[in-house]
């Protein structure tokens, strides 16, 4: 786990607002870095890597198999998540909530 993902885990592991989150959740051939269950979305938290090479063209491949299987994906920039992760999480809690 990054240090990006790892300060944002903290904010949402547990049951955060009545809402349960997986790390690390396996769906086929992917594994996402946050999935809410009840709101089936998942969160992908994106370093510099994912704008080198053919990345953002895998990552668009991939969120498109998983939204194909009922799962919408949200990308975040893991910049976003070291500068504030409490407002980067209650964010996602505020997304999964419309959602579900």
């Amino acid at each position: 786990m990054t240090l990006p993902e790892g300060l944002l885990w903290r904010e949402l592991r547990g049951k955060r607002a009545g809402l349960k989150f997986k790390r690390q959740h396996p769906v086929g051939p992917y594994v996402i870095d946050f999935y809410c269950p009840a709101a089936k979305v998942g969160f992908e938290v994106d370093g510099i890597a994912h704008d080198m090479g053919d990345r953002a063209e895998r990552d668009a491949q991939r969120s498109d198999w998983l939204a194909k299987h009922g799962i919408a994906i949200v990308r975040i920039a893991a910049a976003d998540v070291l500068a504030d992760p409490l407002r980067v999480a209650e964010s996602i809690v505020t997304r999964c909530r419309q959602v579900g």
